[in-house]
This record gives C-alpha cells, sequence and structure tokens, in this order.
C-alpha cells in the first residue's frame, strides 16, 4: 500500500509560551500519523536582543505571570521562575539551525531542550554556556560544535532565511484567523504555526491551534493517511517517544478519542506506577516537583521501591501541579 506524506513546516521560537504549550497537541499529531508527517522547523527569532524585549515592555516579572496561566490551562511545566533579565532569542535560534544543519531530524529535540530550559530554570537563551549545557541533553548531536557555530556566517545566513521565511505571512490564513503579528514589522508567523504541504496543496494553521485543528486540516489535505490507533497504555507511548514526554504530553496522547479530553491526573497516576514498578524513573526539572520518566538504568540511581499500581482515582484537585511538572522519558 502506497502511505502518502505531508511536509510540516513548523514555525517556533523557544521563548514562545505557546509554542510549549502546544507540546502536547504536537505530541497527538507525531503519535497518529508518524513517518507519514515531515517536519522542518523554522526558527522564528523573536528577538535579537534583550533590548528589543524591553523596549515592547516585557520585563521578568511580567513573564512569570503570564507562565502560571499557561501553566494552569495546558499543564506543561512552568518553574515560575523570576529570570535575572530578559534574554533575546537570536543566539538560541542561531544553534537550533546548526543542530539542524548537523542532523535535521534533530532540530525539534534542541528547540524542546532549549524550551525546558527556559521555561525551568534560571538559564538565559542569549548565554552560549547556557545554551551548550541544555542541548547536552540532546542526544545524536554534538553539542559543542553546534554552540560553536552560533557566530559562522553560514549559520547566520540560514538564520536570516529563517526570519524572512517567518516574516511572509501577509494575505495567508494566519492574517485573516488575526493569529499573525507585526510586532517588529512585517507580517509575522507566530509561533506555533503550521503550515501543512501535500500534493501541490497546502493549508496554514496558524499561531497556537488545539489538536482538532491539525486533525481536521490533515483530513481535508489527505484524507488517505493512515492513523494509528491511540495507545493503551503510557508504558506505550514511553517506547515510542525516546527524547521523553511530559505529563501534559502523556495524557494529551492518551486520549482514547478527540472527543474525550486530556487526563493529567490519570496520566500521572498510571506514570508513578511504571516508576513504581521499576519501569521508568523520573529526573527534575528545575526546583519543583516535577519529573523525567524512563526505564531505568540500574544502578545509576535509586528509584522508589517497587509497590503495586495504585487504583485511578477520579476525584480531581481543583489544580495538579505535580501533574504539570514531570517528564517521562524512556532510555
Amino acid at each position: 500500500m502506497h502511505v502518502q506524506s505531508v511536509r510540516v513546516q513548523h514555525f517556533s521560537d523557544p521563548a514562545c509560551p505557546w509554542a510549549y504549550s502546544a507540546r502536547p497537541f504536537h505530541a497527538r499529531l507525531k503519535w497518529r500519523f508518524g513517518d507519514q508527517l515531515h517536519w522542518q522547523l523554522v526558527t522564528i527569532g523573536l528577538s535579537e536582543t534583550a533590548v528589543d524585549y524591553e523596549r515592547r515592555g516585557y520585563t521578568p516579572q511580567r513573564q512569570v505571570a503570564s507562565q502560571r496561566t499557561f501553566r494552569d490551562r495546558f499543564g506543561m511545566p512552568f518553574a515560575l521562575r523570576v529570570k535575572p533579565r530578559m534574554a533575546g532569542t537570536a543566539r538560541a535560534c542561531r544553534a537550533i539551525i546548526a543542530v539542524r544543519e548537523q542532523a535535521p531530524d534533530r532540530a525539534d529535540a534542541a528547540l524542546r531542550a532549549l524550551q525546558l530550559m527556559q521555561f525551568t530554570t534560571d538559564h538565559l537563551l542569549d548565554v552560549d554556556d547556557h545554551v551548550r549545557e541544555a542541548l547536552h541533553g540532546v542526544s545524536g548531536i554534538d553539542a559543542d560544535a553546534a554552540t560553536d557555530r552560533i557566530d559562522d556566517p553560514e549559520i547566520v545566513a540560514l538564520y536570516q532565511a529563517d526570519k524572512e521565511r517567518a516574516r511572509s505571512a501577509a494575505g495567508t490564513a494566519i492574517e485573516a484567523q488575526d493569529r499573525h503579528s507585526t510586532s517588529d514589522g512585517p507580517v509575522r508567523y507566530t509561533a506555533p504555526s503550521i503550515i501543512f504541504e501535500h500534493d501541490g496543496a497546502s493549508i496554514v494553521a496558524g499561531g497556537f491551534q488545539p489538536f482538532e485543528a491539525y486533525d481536521l486540516a490533515l483530513a481535508n489535505l489527505a484524507p488517505d493517511l493512515e492513523r494509528r490507533p491511540a495507545p493503551a497504555s503510557a508504558a506505550e507511548v514511553l517506547a515510542a517517544f525516546p527524547d521523553g514526554l511530559t505529563t501534559a504530553e502523556v495524557a494529551s496522547v492518551l486520549r482514547p478519542s478527540d472527543l474525550v479530553d486530556a487526563d493529567r491526573v490519570a496520566a500521572e497516576e498510571e506514570l508513578l506506577g511504571l516508576v513504581a514498578a521499576g519501569e521508568a524513573t523520573r529526573e527534575p526539572l528545575g526546583r519543583t516537583p516535577c519529573g523525567a520518566c524512563r526505564p531505568p538504568s540500574p544502578p545509576r540511581r535509586a528509584g522508589t521501591s517497587a509497590r503495586s499500581r495504585a487504583p485511578r482515582s477520579r476525584r480531581r484537585p481543583a489544580s495538579s501541579p505535580s501533574g504539570c511538572r514531570w517528564c517521562c522519558r524512556r532510555r
């Protein structure tokens, strides 16, 4: 059987909380369609320097205040730390492009590492040593080589090309939906805009969109794509995402139907069961009670003692902060 493929242009920036908060929807998209989607990351370059943000009225305190809303609404981990100052994103974007030049399929993993650094630590996106440290956690790349190329003229030229591509949204669907930005002049694709392209046709999902918008776009653009059924367990999800997933992402992938909401509390309980059974571990993100889950690598770390999984409780607290602050990863 001939399997169709769809090109996916993904516009993003490691400092955008909307892009970071869309991770659960993108995880579900990748689970459902897998290798039929060919992703290409385009870096936006939201700001060249910290001064650009300051001129727009941004402050570290204002950032933290908004992050609380993102955390509570979408469930991705935010440490709610007030950073020492604002930071531009250009250097981090160029590091991602350097990774993209090394290994195109690892660009999104580099973006993810820098997003986690941005939203769960004190580190800054315009400090090369901080970027280098974050990229050291990405497998399959040379983090030092990527960071060392931030000022390489070839990388700078590719970054400028990405910026121009991101600022070519005039007259497209994103402008019609008012999901665009003109923060630095031209009509720009906001993060995490996606353009699906197939057989000479394209559909723009501009800015932040729910999973169902992506699914509807693909159903119209390429209706013959194979659709993978929902997974049977969190363990199955972890096995499919070796770079790791937060609880919110696992919960999104686990949804048995698009008509059923993600259940972060149940996902967290199942992940805790995997930890207790020795099938996964968790690692902290920032100072918050969050962690990463992955198959253990004995005897590197003493995990929790084995126990049987507790039955799922359907009673929810008003919010579930610990459920929003886990990163799940398999070895």
